[in-house]
């Protein structure tokens, strides 16, 4: 391919800058399939797409540009997003998984201090400073990838301060790296040992008080939880749901990973973002979905961790209408993943999900799972100028190459971050 030519620097104010020579992806939902755009342009001002399309249709007022980038027949998507992590947390569980592969059973395990107690006494004993340090590796890896936002959770403090704590880490890795942070409050992750036996009073004492306080500071933009046997049941995430509800907060929930508890009506009737997991959900779980528009979010990287034999019922989502998106959990025990593109990849392998299905799983039906869709995820007017150049000769080597990354640049906000 032609090398790329920039002229002058990077766009800023309401300069306009154009991105020529591109074969664009736009993933518009009003275009079929990719949303596939040959000898196209892309014009960016004070930040925002002005126009996307066919470079003969661009607008007269936008093609004298400020700065002109040849793109030199590249394929260029909306920036990726990965809409589900715990990518704040103290430590790692590196010895439990040496210990499983010798055979560890997980009472064996959690006797010997692992499991997410371990999590939860690494986080809870390092300073604020010491996460954020120990997180910006773990970020930089996914911006790394043409990334441009990103869903951190809560979750491994399981007392106030210490949820407080990880929520101030997210916000504080958005002012240094050129990224757009989504925070949800996710104390309802497990029942930590204090509290052992006594749901009921876990979400009275820290919850719910918790959630207060971190919307009060402006730290929570979601509020999320786990709907499991081992977790909290439907009737305890239901006053956590209710609790957002009053505070103007959006829900989001981690539904059927183990077993069918009917977690993800529960989202759906609440209108949630989006249910994750889902490798229990049965056809009404999937129709409720669909029908409340709450986002199928899957994570393959922690079904190939757990090595889990129940796949999440894609085919049932595809008939019910639902919108399924793809992320990497990026956490320290059951899915130490820090690649987009390999969950893509495993989207395709381990789901049987279609290239275009992953890629819109982790673009505009990544968005839609933050509420942000309006913002960003596709490439229209209006929106964001957030998209990333690639060094591939078809969209499907971005689902197809494992353990490569052909990432080209970065476009975040009108601004090349990376190349």
């Amino acid at each position: 391919m032609p090398g790329n030519k920039s002229v002058k620097g990077t766009a800023v104010g309401d300069t306009t800058a154009l991105w020529r020579n591109a074969r664009l992806a736009t993933f518009d939902p009003a275009m079929q399939g990719i949303g596939t755009v040959e000898n196209a342009v892309i014009a960016v001002r004070g930040g925002r797409i002005a126009f996307a399309g066919p470079e003969k249709d661009l607008p007269v007022d936008l093609a004298t540009a400020d700065e002109i980038t040849d793109c030199g027949g590249r394929w260029v998507t909306p920036s990726l997003i990965d809409c589900h992590t715990h990518l704040v947390f103290g430590g790692n569980r590196a010895m439990e998984f040496e210990m499983r592969l010798n055979g560890a059973t997980y009472e064996e395990i959690a006797k010997a201090g692992g499991g997410i107690v371990s999590s939860v006494r690494d986080t809870r004993a390092v300073s604020e400073d010491a996460l954020v340090a120990q997180a910006l590796p773990r970020l930089d890896t996914l911006l790394a990838e043409g990334i441009s936002t990103i869903e951190i959770k809560s979750g491994y403090g399981l007392d106030i301060e210490t949820e407080l704590k990880m929520l101030r880490v997210a916000r504080r890795l958005e002012t240094l790296r050129p990224v757009r942070i989504v925070t949800s409050y996710l104390a309802a992750h497990a029942t930590p040992a204090e509290y052992k036996g006594r749901n009921a009073d876990y979400i009275t004492d820290v919850v719910l008080p918790g959630l207060e306080r971190a919307h009060a500071e402006g730290l929570v933009d979601a509020v999320d939880g786990f709907c499991e046997g081992i977790a909290f049941s439907v009737e305890e995430i239901t006053r956590v749901f209710e609790k957002a509800r009053q505070l103007g907060l959006p829900a989001k929930l981690h539904a059927e990973q183990l077993s069918d508890l009917g977690g993800a009506k529960l989202a759906a009737s609440y209108g949630a973002l989006s249910a994750d997991h889902l490798e229990y959900l049965d056809e009404t779980g999937a129709r409720a979905l669909a029908k409340a528009g709450t986002v199928a979010v899957l994570l393959p990287g922690a079904f190939y961790a757990l090595r889990e034999k129940q796949a999440p019922p894609v085919q049932d989502l595809r008939d019910a209408g639902a919108t399924i998106a793809l992320a990497t959990d990026c956490n320290p025990g059951t899915s130490p993943l820090t690649s987009l593109l390999l969950t893509m990849n495993m989207g395709a392998t381990l789901f049987r999900m279609t290239v275009e299905e992953c890629l819109a799983a982790t673009t505009r039906n990544a968005a839609k799972a933050l509420g942000l869709l309006a913002e960003t995820g596709t490439l229209e007017a209006g929106k964001s100028a957030d998209f990333t150049i690639w060094d591939i000769e078809r969209p499907a080597e971005l689902v197809y190459r494992i353990g490569f990354n052909p990432l080209h640049a970065r476009i975040f906000k009108g601004q090349k971050v990376s190349s």
